[in-house]
Formats: structure tokens, C-alpha cells, sequence
């Protein structure tokens, strides 16, 4: 499959979650310009090396960090990173192992030769200086809905190519030229893993799932809808048994949400809502007293 650079034809939405370099960078200068020197985000962001010790995750998806966290390889035999230049390639040990074997699993059910992985956590996790509300504790992953090309990308490439949106223009379904039988077989995989707690796609994505899951239907309760995810799709690992600190969410109710809780997804204010106000973003001084401890230590390089 040959990888080709293109920005024109992507839409604004798309281009605007998957950043190429230039952008980010951007994106990445305009928050430091504005964000009070005590937000996390500011703190957690600009952090280039793991906290050593023994692997320790602390706090919530959205509110939490990690220590003796470990550098995804960029390459392996089924994988390869994209958007290097982040150093969002980190995470708990515990997600380093299930990355590894999962991505075998996604190139036998999808005839892929791999997968591409976008952002995972950063080196202490905590929130990101860009991008993303949750990923913060070291045991989440996004992958891209576009086959791993049989060849190594270059390093420009990994910075410029764009994925794959699946859905149509109206974003009210999958566009049947894009989306594949494999598409729903990684899917299907991802969510049948027994550390995944939830898998978030987009809805249109989600519908196509329902549409075309067959009765083998328990595994659609981990797919869940939200905006954005229709290049990319979002793997929530649940807290390790191990980490006392970790707080997992609810598990995901009973059924397939596929009724009503899915076509709420699809009514106006949802499928196209108006551009809202940022919210003030999160002091340091918020996040647990651990995570606090362990960004302040001679170590947190920046």
C-alpha cells in the first residue's frame, strides 16, 4: 500500500485532531503563551522523561498520572508510531505488554501488516499541553483506521500523512468505500480483549457495527460513541488489579447500545454543535497530592 501525503482533500475536523508537525507545533506554542504557569497542563506537558521507581498509577482517566513508565518502540513486527515528535509514545508497563500482543492480534483478524498507533500518554501522563482530556494514567491507546503500509514510513512521513476517516460527509454513517470487513474485525478484536474496557468510535462508526455484527453482539457494549474518533480509534484499558490507586469508571451497561442510546448521537445539536467557550484549564494544585510529588522531583526534566 503505497502512503501518500495528502491535506487538501482532508476535512477541517480531521485535520485539527491529527495535527501534522507544523501544526501541533502551533497548537503546542500558542498554550504556552497562555496558559498560567500552574496549570497541569503546562506542568505535565512540557515533562520529557519518566518518573523512575516502581510502576504506580494514580487518580482518574481524566485526572492522574503514573510513575515507571516505559517508551513504546516506534517499530516492531505489526506496528509502527506516528507523530513521534509528541513523545506521547509512553504508558504503564501494563499497557506496553497488551500493545505488543495486541497488535499481532490486529494483523491476523484484519490481513493488515499492522497497525499505526497515534497518541498514547506522556512520560508522567497527566494531562496533555494539547489535545485530549483523558490518556493521563498510562493505559490509553489511539490507533489509526488506516492499514499499516508494508514498509517503514521515513520520519517525515510519520509527521505529515494523515489516517482515514471512515464516514460520509454527512457523518451520519460510514462511507462503504472507506469502511471494510477489517475495519470491523480490529474493531471486534479490540473490544473482546479482556483488559479493554471501553473502545470508543464515532457513532456513524458504531452504527455500522451494529448494523453489520451478526449475533455475536456482547462485545458491542465496549463500543462506545464520541465525537470525533472517525480516523482513530480510542482503547481504554480498565486499572490493573495490581494498581490500588487507579480509579476505574463503571463498566458499560448491559446491551449493545445500539437503540436509543445511539440515536441520540445523531440528532442536530450532537452531530453538528456550536463551537463553545474553553473551559479554565486545570491547576496543578487540582490533581491528586501524588501526582503533584511526583512532577516536582528533580527528575521531571523539562
Amino acid at each position: 500500500m503505497a502512503v501518500v501525503v495528502v491535506m487538501g482533500s482532508m476535512p477541517a475536523s480531521a485535520l485539527h485532531a491529527q495535527e501534522n508537525l507544523a501544526q501541533e507545533t502551533a497548537r503546542q506554542k500558542s498554550a504556552l503563551s497562555t496558559l498560567p504557569k500552574d496549570a497541569a497542563r503546562r506542568v505535565f506537558g512540557t515533562v520529557t522523561s519518566a518518573a523512575g521507581g516502581e510502576p504506580r498509577i494514580i487518580g482518574e482517566y481524566w485526572k492522574g498520572c503514573y510513575s515507571g513508565g516505559m517508551r513504546f518502540p516506534p517499530d516492531g513486527d505489526h506496528w509502527q508510531v506516528m507523530r513521534l515528535s509528541r513523545n506521547r509514545n509512553w504508558g504503564h508497563p501494563f499497557v506496553i505488554d497488551f500493545l505488543r500482543r495486541f497488535a499481532r492480534t490486529a494483523s491476523e483478524v484484519t490481513g493488515w501488516p499492522g497497525i499505526l498507533i497515534g497518541d498514547m500518554s506522556q512520560p508522567r501522563g497527566g494531562p496533555m499541553l494539547t489535545g485530549h482530556s483523558s490518556h493521563q494514567l498510562g493505559i490509553e491507546i489511539d490507533i489509526w483506521l488506516r492499514p499499516m503500509p508494508a514498509r517503514r514510513l521515513t520520519p517525515h512521513e510519520r509527521e505529515e500523512v494523515f489516517s482515514t476517516s471512515l464516514l460520509r460527509r454527512d457523518r451520519k454513517d460510514i462511507d462503504p468505500k472507506v469502511y471494510t470487513p477489517a475495519h470491523l474485525a480490529l474493531l471486534r478484536a479490540a473490544a473482546r480483549q479482556s483488559e479493554v474496557a471501553r473502545v470508543f468510535v464515532n457513532a456513524g462508526i458504531k452504527k455500522a457495527l451494529c448494523r453489520d455484527a451478526g449475533k455475536d453482539r456482547d462485545w458491542l457494549r465496549k463500543i462506545r460513541p464520541a465525537a470525533g474518533h472517525d480516523y482513530h480509534f480510542h482503547i481504554r484499558l480498565a486499572c490493573p488489579s495490581d494498581q490500588k490507586g487507579c480509579k476505574d469508571q463503571i463498566p458499560p451497561g448491559g446491551g449493545d447500545g445500539c437503540g436509543k442510546e445511539l440515536d441520540y448521537w445523531f440528532t442536530p445539536g450532537v452531530l453538528h454543535p456550536k463551537p463553545g467557550k474553553p473551559g479554565k484549564a486545570m491547576s496543578l494544585a487540582a490533581m491528586p497530592a501524588e501526582c503533584r510529588r511526583l512532577i516536582a522531583g528533580p527528575d521531571a526534566a523539562r
